[in-house]
C-alpha cells in the first residue's frame, strides 16, 4: 500500500478556522494554525509520520477483528461457556453496558485531552490498557465459571479502545495538510483492513487451523484461541509504538484558549456547542443524529457477525476466520470502488442504497437461517459489501453539508453523537435474542437499528455535489 502523495507546493497552508473547538477529539480537528501545517508539511518527515500514524490502525485490527468480531467473542459464546442463546444475550448486554459507559464518558475525553495538551499521552495510556486487557484474555478457560471474566474483559476493552480512538483520530491533522487529509484518512482506514486480513491469516494458519500449531499449540482447553490473544496483544502493542515515537505532541491554541473546566462543566460546554449548531445549521444536526444511529447498526454487523456465523450457521472457528478474511476484502474493495459514485451522484444516494441493501441482506439471513452456510456466505458477504460504502459516504455527506469554517466543530460532534448511541445495536441484539430465545433473532435487532437510521436520514437535505 502506497502512502498518499505529497501535496503541491502551492497547496493552501491554512485550515479554515472553526468558531468552536470540537467537543470530542475523535474527529479530524480541522481548525489549526499555519505553524502547525508548516510543521507537518516537511517533506522529509511527513511520509514517515503518516506511516507511523497508519500503523496504529494496522495494529488495532488485533482488537477490532480478532477480539471483538471473529475469534474471542466467537470462543466466548461457544457451548463450553453456557446454553446456546443465553451466552449470546449475555455478550450483548455486556457490550450494551460498555456502550453506555462510552456514551457517558467518551464525548468529553477528546475535549479534555485537547485542552490539557496531552493527547498523545492519553493515546498511549488507553492503548496499552487495551493491550493488557487482551493479554488477560489468555486466562479465560472454556468453562462456565470463566464467562463473567471474559465478558468483563471484552466490555472493558471496548471502553478503553474507544477512548484510545478519540485521541488517535484527533491526531489526523498532525500528519496531514488540507489537500491530503482525505487521502491520509483513507490510508489509515485501508491499513486497518489490511492489518486485519494479515493478522487473521497469521492466527488461522499458525494456531487455529492446524491440529498442532506453532510452538505445539493445540485446541485443548481453548489454548489455540488463548494464545491467539497473546499474539494479538503483542501485535497491537508493537504497531502502536511508531505513532507515539514519530508524531510530536500538539496543543491546539484555540482549544487551550477556551480554558480548562471541570468534569460536569465539560458536558455543559458540549450542550452549548450543540445548541448553537441547532440554531444555525439544523440539517447538520439531523444528519448527526441519523448517522449516529445507522453507524451503530453498521458496527453491530461486524460485532455480532462472527457470533451468528458460529452459533446459527455452524461455522467452525477456522471457518469464521476464513469468512472474516473474505468480509474484510469485500468491505475494503467496495468502499474504494463506490468512492467514484459518491463524487458523481452525491453521498446521500450511496448511503440510502447501502442501508437498504443492509436491511434486505439482514432479513434474508434471518428468514433463511435454516438454509445452511451458503446463506451466510452470500447474504453475509452482501452485508459486508454495503457496510464500507455507508461508512465512507456518511463522512463525505457531512463534509459537503458543513458551512465553511466549521468543519472541526461539526466533525467533533459527528464522533460524539456516534459514541452517544453506541449501546443501541448491542441492546437491540440482546433484547431480540432474549425475546426470541434463539441467537438468530438478534439479526432483527441489528436490522431495526439500521432501518431507524435510514428513516431518520431520508428527510435530511443534502448539499449539492460540486463538479
Amino acid at each position: 500500500m502506497t502512502l498518499p502523495p505529497e501535496p503541491p507546493a502551492d497547496a493552501p497552508r491554512n485550515f479554515p478556522p472553526s468558531p468552536l473547538t470540537p467537543a470530542d477529539g475523535a474527529a479530524a480537528t480541522i481548525g489549526v494554525t499555519t505553524d502547525h501545517v508548516e510543521a507537518v508539511s516537511e517533506a522529509g518527515a511527513r511520509k514517515g509520520r503518516i506511516l507511523a500514524w497508519g500503523l496504529w490502525d494496522w495494529g488495532s485490527a488485533a482488537f477490532n477483528a480478532v477480539v471483538t468480531t471473529f475469534v474471542f467473542t466467537v470462543y466466548l459464546t461457544g457451548e463450553s461457556f453456557g446454553p446456546k442463546g443465553t451466552v449470546e444475550a449475555q455478550l450483548g448486554w455486556a457490550l450494551a453496558i460498555a456502550g453506555l459507559l462510552i456514551a457517558l464518558l467518551a464525548p468529553i475525553t477528546g475535549q479534555r485531552s485537547d485542552t490539557s495538551g496531552r493527547r498523545k499521552l492519553w493515546l498511549a495510556v488507553n492503548t496499552y490498557i487495551v493491550v493488557l486487557i487482551t493479554l488477560a484474555m489468555f486466562f479465560v478457560l472454556p468453562a462456565p465459571e470463566y464467562l463473567m471474566l471474559g465478558l468483563f474483559l471484552v466490555a472493558a476493552g471496548n471502553v478503553f479502545f474507544e477512548f484510545a480512538g478519540v485521541n488517535y483520530n484527533a491526531m489526523l491533522v498532525q500528519v496531514s495538510t488540507p489537500r491530503s487529509i482525505g487521502k491520509v484518512s483513507g490510508f489509515g482506514w485501508g491499513m486497518g483492513y489490511v492489518g486485519g486480513i494479515v493478522l487473521l491469516l497469521v492466527v488461522y494458519f499458525g494456531f487455529i487451523q492446524p491440529e498442532v500449531g506453532l510452538f505445539g499449540v493445540t485446541n485443548a482447553n481453548g489454548l489455540d484461541v488463548r494464545v491467539t490473544m497473546l499474539v494479538s496483544a503483542i501485535w497491537f502493542g508493537l504497531f502502536a509504538l511508531p505513532v507515539l515515537l514519530a508524531v510530536p505532541e500538539y496543543r491546539n491554541p484555540a482549544a487551550v484558549d477556551r480554558g480548562k473546566v471541570g468534569f460536569f462543566a465539560s458536558y455543559a460546554r458540549l450542550g452549548r456547542d450543540i445548541k448553537r449548531l441547532w440554531n444555525e445549521q439544523r440539517d447538520t444536526v439531523w444528519f448527526l443524529l441519523a448517522s449516529a444511529v445507522f453507524r451503530d447498526g453498521l458496527a453491530g454487523v461486524f460485532t455480532f457477525g462472527g457470533v451468528l456465523a458460529a452459533s446459527v450457521f455452524g461455522f467452525s472457528p477456522g471457518e469464521v476466520i476464513i469468512f472474516a478474511i473474505a468480509a474484510n476484502v469485500v468491505a475494503g474493495v467496495s468502499t474504494i470502488a463506490v468512492g467514484a459514485l459518491d463524487d458523481r451522484l452525491g453521498a446521500k444516494p450511496v448511503i440510502i442504497t447501502a442501508l437498504i441493501g443492509l436491511v434486505v441482506s439482514g432479513l434474508i439471513v434471518f428468514f433463511l437461517h435454516d438454509g445452511g452456510q451458503i446463506v451466510f456466505w452470500t447474504a453475509g458477504l452482501a452485508l459486508c459489501l454495503f457496510v464500507g460504502p455507508a461508512q465512507s459516504a456518511s463522512r463525505t455527506f457531512l463534509a459537503r453539508l458543513i458551512p465553511a469554517g466549521r468543519e472541526g466543530e461539526v466533525f467533533g460532534l459527528y464522533a460524539t453523537t456516534g459514541r452517544a448511541v453506541s449501546f443501541l445495536a448491542p441492546t437491540a441484539f440482546a433484547l431480540f435474542v432474549t425475546i426470541g430465545g434463539e441467537p438468530y433473532f438478534g439479526i432483527l435487532g441489528i436490522v431495526l437499528v439500521i432501518a431507524l437510521g435510514l428513516a431518520l436520514l431520508i428527510p435530511v437535505k443534502a448539499a449539492p455535489v460540486r463538479r
